[in-house]
């Protein structure tokens, strides 16, 4: 038995794939790096984290000022992005239903809330971005986090995630985890449940919560 969702937001929600690999790829070519190397490491992990990852010799006041080169083309750049299949009903039902749900989402606040802004989503009592945890997925701190501001238990939460780094993460905090059309780096994690798409998830009333 559940009694909340903790849902990540690019490729869980919604479907900012061109956007987030083009941005990279742009932020690739100013440092020479192929871009199918930072496609196959940046995806579900906050962007200091790649960027520490790409340019190890950095220090913090450069850091910073990529970040934020990256941060506005992010924010900036919404053309094309569209609610994923099944995520509008989904939260319109747990909206009416009055189960609690939050988002929770390795992207900063200016990025995340630029892309859930511009699709007219129901908004969720709690949305957790990077800024908010010292530690980011595939930590666990941003579930236990999200879960901590719904005022749940860890254990009571089903986590939403795609990518490999998120469903770490929400098995790190003890939490349910549903795999949604989840990448082949991540078949060895074992998510609670697996889907293909969020049409697939049906939520069944109980007592005190719901079940899947």
């Amino acid at each position: 038995m559940y009694q909340g969702f903790l849902f990540d937001l690019d490729g869980t929600l919604v479907d900012s794939l061109a956007v987030v690999e083009t941005a990279w790829s742009k932020w690739g070519e100013r440092h020479n790096i192929p871009a199918s190397e930072i496609l196959a490491f940046i995806h579900g992990k906050q962007a200091i984290t790649s960027l520490r990852h790409f340019l190890p010799l950095a220090d913090e006041a450069t850091l910073r000022e990529e970040f934020l080169w990256l941060e506005h083309l992010e924010s900036t750049t919404v053309e094309g992005i569209v609610p994923l299949p099944g995520a509008r009903a989904l939260l319109t039902h747990l909206t009416d239903q009055q189960i609690p749900w939050a988002i929770v989402t390795s992207g900063s606040l200016p990025v995340a809330t630029a892309r859930f802004q511009v699709l007219d989503l129901p908004c969720p009592a709690v949305f957790i971005t990077a800024e908010q945890v010292a530690k980011g997925k595939p930590y666990p701190d941003p579930y236990l986090l999200g879960a901590e501001r719904l005022g749940l238990a860890p254990e009571n939460c089903v986590v939403v995630e795609d990518a490999a780094a998120g469903i770490e993460a929400g098995l790190a905090a003890k939490c349910a985890v549903v795999a949604v059309n989840a990448p082949l780096d991540a078949a060895h994690l074992n998510a609670t449940y697996r889907l293909k798409s969020l049409t697939e998830l049906s939520i069944k009333p109980a007592a005190q919560g719901f079940r899947l």
